[in-house]
């Protein structure tokens, strides 16, 4: 990922009410392979990350001024290390309003990944690291800790100047503590969430169990093209990219590559062409199959010990809520 700019800024920042420091970069970081290392560190930590939000800016304001220091750097008026500046000393701002938080490292990086462009931004924390030397004599070093991240925020710029209609091209991580831990770094972004990722990989997982079960296919064909899915969804969350509809149905039935797209296309689901797939919701989507003298079983593996119970010593499953359409018909036949 070739990086154009990269910068890193410190706010000394306690959680017990003294004021924050802000100490700026006197440069941006000249390129160098500890800088790529460290980029690439975060990323991957970040795109493991669960829990993120998507969204888009607000409109520029005075509140949420970060959208217009990065269009005029964008706009070539300003150049990186001022429009960083200006955005330091704006999160430091908010920080100092914030006794729940700490300072940190804060890395700002304009990358690019195949022809996509990105910005980074996080705040990093330091570790104490011990060393050993030839002489075998250890001394403690201080190292910044890409493997926690507790705020950070990546922007698709691409998408952001290409599709201004798009409600996804900003990612970031989304405290479970709430937001009042969290929200001045929300704020800071000027960040509303547009997409519900998790939501839109429930419903893109229900209907992948709906085009399986009117596909009618055998159970290792099921189990395949369910394990495609996962496979795939899984790699687009490590790479931090979102799941799209037409490259997965391309996967799911090489033969017939347009099936389960057009399958979505033509029922109301109100998927969008790209999801940004909930790594958490795939991981607990499996299919459990079986067939046997008529009867055919087919549910995700999620639903077991919640809507289904089995009964391991007596061979049974209990199912609770059975589908309003298979009551419908059991009513007509036991009335017939």
């Amino acid at each position: 990922m070739p990086i154009r700019h990269a910068v890193i800024h410190q706010i000394d920042k306690k959680p017990d009410g003294s004021p924050a420091a802000l100490h700026l970069a006197g440069a941006t970081l000249p390129e160098s392979v500890a800088i790529d290392n460290l980029l690439y560190d975060v990323a991957d930590t970040y795109n493991a990350k669960q829990g993120k939000a998507w969204g888009f800016f607000h409109g520029e304001s005075g509140a949420y001024p970060l959208s217009g220091w990065l269009s005029k750097y964008m706009a070539g008026s300003t150049d990186f290390l001022e429009f960083t500046r200006e955005a330091a000393e704006h999160l430091t701002r908010l920080m100092e309003e914030s006794n729940l938080t700490t300072g940190g490292h804060v890395l700002f990086a304009h990358y690019q990944q195949g022809m996509t462009e990105y910005l980074a931004i996080a705040i990093l924390q330091q570790v104490e690291t011990v060393s050993v030397a030839a002489d075998l004599s250890v001394s403690v070093s201080r190292n910044l800790d890409t493997t926690n991240l507790s705020f950070a925020a990546r922007i698709c710029l691409s998408e952001w100047q290409n599709n201004p209609k798009s409600r996804q091209y900003i990612s970031f991580i989304k405290s479970k503590s709430g937001k009042k831990i969290s929200g001045y770094f929300q704020d800071f972004i000027g960040c509303q969430e547009g997409v519900d990722g998790p939501g839109e990989t429930r419903t893109l997982l229900k209907a992948f169990s709906d085009f399986v079960e009117s596909e009618d296919l055998p159970e290792d064909s099921a189990r395949e093209k369910t394990q495609v899915l996962v496979d795939y969804a899984t790699s687009q969350t490590k790479r931090g990219e979102p799941v799209t509809i037409e490259e997965l149905s391309e996967l799911i039935d090489e033969d017939r590559p347009k099936a389960f797209f057009d399958y979505i296309r033509n029922k109301d689901y109100g998927l969008s062409p790209e999801i940004p797939a909930d790594k958490r919701t795939i991981n607990q989507f499996r299919r459990f199959t079986g067939r046997a003298e008529g009867l055919s079983i087919s549910f995700e593996a999620h639903l077991l010990g919640k809507r289904i119970e089995f009964d391991q010593g007596a061979g049974t499953l209990m199912i609770k809520g059975v589908p309003t359409q298979l009551v419908d018909q059991i009513k007509r036949a036991s009335q017939a």
